[in-house]
């Protein structure tokens, strides 16, 4: 098996690790291409200003990206910042605040930017539409499950018949700052033209990240289980991609045939997109994982410590979120992202 030479450490913040390419499957060369690249784009030592929700604009080539919420020194909200890209090839960051509590996953959604608001002991975790320029005035969609709080919402995920599915972990209550959870740790479908709110999936640890197959028939979900807001951190626990397919009874979708697609090797599998081929991505604990529609693991980009999210771009083009700093990878000019490529339907 022949790796192709891992790139440099690009910077010297925090965290330890190698930038690179790690090929493990001969079918992550199509994904590289010729000329696979990590260009780091912004970095801050003090704060993990890039760690969820990227969201990249195409209208723009904006990205708007959520920061971490630090713990034990009493914590700090949790910024969202909007990434400018310049004419020079370079990006400013810009941090914005919007009315937005806890702000954690995130999607394009009829032109603007919908967000999991994991809320706080005064404020119910809810959806949260956002505009995607200054003054970014809010709307919330969904504040509960038929008179019940969420817990501490985490990841969205939009479907083409206009539903939004989202997870539910209880990050914010282990993190101190959310309400004592009212309900189990569930995957959710809402249809905002209906208002009909379903669970869809249980037995979950801490059901993360989501996203859909090209087509639509299968959802995956992530469980980061094996570590836990609290700072408690488990290997026998999931640190697991579920893979779920979707049925129609009636009209209606339903869930079935949960199986394990993948058990990620190093930290846990966290955001989670798909392209347009059908593999999918995670942020884990080196970087991010790729696997085939079939769940093998075709390779690695390998960044210094986790990555928790990713989004995709132009065409051969991904932003990955590593806490600390913000990357662009370009790989082969075939891969596009399964989100932007449905983005006609979302509006």
């Amino acid at each position: 098996m022949r790796f192709p030479q891992l790139l440099p450490l690009a910077s010297s913040g925090p965290g330890n690790g190698t930038t690179g390419f790690k090929t493990i499957q001969p079918g992550f060369k199509a994904i590289l291409g010729d000329h696979p690249k990590l260009d780091l784009l912004i970095e801050n030592t003090t704060y993990p200003f890039a760690h969820e929700a990227p969201v990249y604009m195409p209208e723009t080539g904006d990205l708007f990206i959520v920061g971490n919420y630090q713990t034990p020194t009493g914590g700090q909200p949790i910024q969202i910042s909007r990434i400018i890209p310049q004419k020079n090839g370079s990006y400013v960051r810009e941090v914005i605040n919007p009315d937005i509590p806890m702000a954690n996953g995130a999607i394009n959604y009829k032109g603007g930017v919908l967000f999991c608001a994991q809320g706080t002991t005064e404020r119910p975790s809810s959806l949260i539409w956002m505009n995607a320029t200054a003054p970014y005035k809010t709307k919330v969609l969904l504040d509960n499950f038929l008179g019940r709080h969420f817990s501490s919402l985490n990841d969205p995920e939009v479907h083409s018949d206009g539903s939004i599915w989202f997870t539910d972990p209880t990050y914010g209550y282990d993190q101190g700052f959310g309400a004592k959870p009212d309900l189990p740790t569930q995957v959710y479908r809402f249809d905002p033209q209906t208002g009909d709110v379903r669970a869809m999936a249980d037995r979950l640890g801490q059901p993360n990240g989501i996203a859909f197959s090209p087509d639509e028939s299968i959802v995956y979900v992530t469980d980061t289980d094996a570590q836990r807001g609290t700072g408690d951190k488990n290997p026998t626990r999931p640190a697991t991609i579920y893979a779920y397919d979707i049925k129609y009874y009636s009209g209606a979708p339903f869930l079935v045939n949960r199986r394990v697609f993948a058990y990620a090797d190093n930290g846990i599998p966290d955001g989670v997109k798909t392209d347009t081929e059908g593999n999918v991505y995670s942020g884990c604990g080196d970087g991010i994982h790729v696997w085939s529609p079939a769940g093998v693991l075709l390779g690695k980009i390998l960044l210094p410590d986790v990555s928790a999210n990713l989004a995709f771009a132009r065409p051969g083009e991904m932003f990955a979120l590593n806490e600390y700093r913000l990357w662009k990878v370009t790989l082969s000019s075939e891969v596009r992202g399964t989100i932007l490529d449905h983005l006609e339907g979302y509006h």
